[in-house]
């Protein structure tokens, strides 16, 4: 069976990509000309030049595949101009749904996020069904993911045989950019994290996220969402778990969040003035008064879906920032 990916040479889509050549697909991907193809060099697949913001493209590169994995997205908590992230993350994704749905593809499997999700309590974790409240809807990041998602779930009621995923905060292997989760490892690893904020989020292995995504193509029912996630942990249980793994110790000191928000606001300020990308925003500073905490039960009992334990997913991010010289 022949697969159509986007975003391969991104984190997820890379680990997607081995995960789907490790079942026998073949792979089409579809990258944009200037995108770095580390995380892609050397694989049996067939790389396609195009853009998610141009219809004709997707098209073209789709054509001859019978199931197509939507993974690639502008994922950043900083972008200008803004509306780019909506160009991609959005448009990009109605391109890609109704260029399937042009070309009668069997199955669509569309990566949203946790972002699009509504939020539950440290007591009681969301699941697929939790109201989105306008509030958690921090950014233009989170927007962007949630009215993409609401984009799949139109073509689903349309016919559209696609099944949504949501990832919560993946770690491990290829995460070249880093994301921002990778981001805190190896900040935690380079000793350059000396303070802790009071918050939550569910851990979960990059290659856990890629096998879902094939477990949703074989088992998850169109129109229905799963949640991809792992263990929920404080962001000082994660740094326990990581200090346990590397002998480096721990920071002690919590960084209150009436600080955090005004500083993170000169940061900003100071970066749209000298054209640095900033390392904490006032977007990235308001979502640590809500614990990402997530119940995968559904992804479990109806796609066969286990992810392994969050120390396991952590040492393995950790042995690869270091195997591939990022430490």
């Amino acid at each position: 069976m022949r697969a159509f990916v986007t975003g391969a040479t991104g984190f997820i889509g890379a680990n997607v990509v081995r995960a789907l050549l490790g079942k026998g697909f073949e792979v089409k991907a579809l990258v944009r000309p200037t995108s770095d193809r580390r995380n892609i060099e050397g694989l049996p697949i067939e790389v396609v030049e195009g853009e998610l913001r141009d219809f004709p493209s997707v098209k073209r590169g789709m054509e001859g595949c019978e199931v197509v994995f939507h993974v690639g997205a502008l994922y950043s908590f900083w972008v200008r101009p803004r509306r780019l992230i909506y160009e991609v993350n959005v448009d990009g994704t109605r391109n890609v749904l109704r260029a399937a749905q042009e070309l009668g593809v069997e199955r669509v499997v569309y990566t949203s996020s946790i972002a699009a999700l509504g939020r539950g309590t440290k007591e009681k974790p969301a699941t697929e069904e939790t109201p989105v409240r306008p509030e958690v809807l921090i950014g233009d990041y989170k927007r962007s993911k949630y009215l993409a998602q609401q984009v799949a779930l139109e073509f689903a009621r349309r016919g559209l045989p696609v099944v949504i995923v949501n990832p919560s905060f993946p770690v491990g292997p290829y995460d070249v950019k880093p994301t921002p989760t990778g981001q805190v490892i190896l900040d935690f690893l380079r000793r350059k994290l000396p303070a802790y904020m009071d918050t939550g989020l569910n851990v979960v292995a990059v290659e856990d996220v890629a096998e879902g995504h094939i477990l949703a193509l074989e088992r998850g029912r169109p129109g229905e969402c799963y949640i991809l996630g792992g263990e929920n942990l404080t962001m000082k249980e994660m740094l326990d778990i990581l200090s346990e793994i590397t002998g480096i110790p721990a920071p002690r000191f919590r960084f209150p969040y009436t600080l955090a928000l005004p500083l993170s606001y000169l940061n900003a300020w100071f970066c749209l003035l000298t054209g640095k990308r900033p390392r904490m925003t006032p977007d990235t500073v308001r979502m640590t008064r809500y614990y990402e905490f997530f119940d995968i039960r559904k992804a479990r009992e109806e796609l066969g879906y286990d992810p392994m334990p969050a120390g396991e997913a952590l040492r393995r991010a950790v042995d690869w920032f270091r195997e591939s010289g990022m430490v």
